[in-house]
């Protein structure tokens, strides 16, 4: 079947589309929501269904030999969707568009933080990918098994975990309630300093790509998953009809990821000594 398929592949103007399921955990979340007594059971519909919006996502790879693009599917946004609910959405990996130049081996990718838009250009992170001998079938397809430590940049809010909590940190908590005092969620999440990735790919699509920042296996990764967030494909056209434009995004502040990162981690922090989200509307990026 592989050797079929290469003429197709080998064609000057080939192209993919793929089509990606996100889905990232919130059972943490949900547990620490139904525990607290001042949640009423109509909010607590209420934010895991705004939840739902922010962690289950759909996303398109449109990829040819050298490059590929990977933006979230277009919808409407939800009634009462606010600036902090985009902000939030964008945190999670949502809007924008991710292009990978495997050639050049560099992405750009454009993203809005607070207000402000961001040209992120620099060089793709170099997974040391560990070849398993495990199979399975992804829609059809014949994918094995590879494997990968990954660092956690402090901004993939993706990969935050609630920090758990004993039984006398439980006591301390209630005696610092009576004294009231600001409060912000990011005092209760903690990240990883690293991440453990499997991946599953199909030989039979013989390019060096994948979702997100995810490449350099040889063959498309249909499959992600960093122990939080699963990404999986769901469909695949070969050289479709209408073809699409993969090129690097071009509106935004040009700025590399460790300048990025810094921005937004010296917002996030002047967002925490403001008291959080409840002052959020007093908050503005500044030039």
């Amino acid at each position: 079947m592989f050797l079929m398929c290469s003429p197709i592949f080998a064609q000057k103007d080939f192209q993919g589309i793929a089509v990606y399921e996100s889905k990232t955990s919130t059972a943490d979340f949900k547990s620490r929501i139904s525990g607290n007594k001042d949640i009423t059971p109509e909010m607590q519909k209420m934010i895991e269904e705004r939840m739902k919006t922010m962690f289950e996502k759909t996303f398109i790879l449109n990829f040819d030999k050298n490059a590929s693009i990977y933006k979230e599917e277009e919808k409407l946004d939800a009634p009462g969707q606010n600036g902090g609910m985009r902000m939030m959405n964008s945190m999670m990996g949502g809007g924008g568009t991710y292009y990978k130049n495997i050639r050049e081996k560099t992405y750009t990718v454009d993203k809005e933080f607070m207000g402000k838009e961001f040209l992120v250009k620099d060089s793709l992170p170099r997974l040391n990918w560990k070849m398993e001998s495990e199979t399975r079938q992804i829609g059809g397809y014949n994918c094995y098994k590879a494997t990968a430590v990954m660092p956690v940049s402090k901004t993939d809010f993706k990969n935050y975990r609630l920090k758990k909590k004993d039984e006398n940190q439980n006591a301390d908590d209630a005696k610092k309630a009576e004294t009231p005092k600001k409060t912000n969620f990011m005092d209760d999440v903690e990240i990883p300093a690293e991440i453990l990735i499997t991946a599953w790919y199909a030989p039979e699509i013989p390019v060096s790509q994948g979702p997100d920042n995810y490449w350099g296996l040889p063959g498309l990764i249909l499959e992600v998953n960093d122990g939080k967030t699963t990404i999986l494909c769901s469909k695949i056209v070969i050289n479709p009809k209408e073809k699409a434009d993969i090129k690097a995004p071009k509106n935004g502040k040009e700025v590399s990821q460790k300048e990025y990162d810094e921005t937004v981690l010296k917002k996030m922090e002047e967002f925490k000594d403001m008291g959080g989200p409840g002052n959020r509307m007093q908050f503005r990026m500044r030039d």
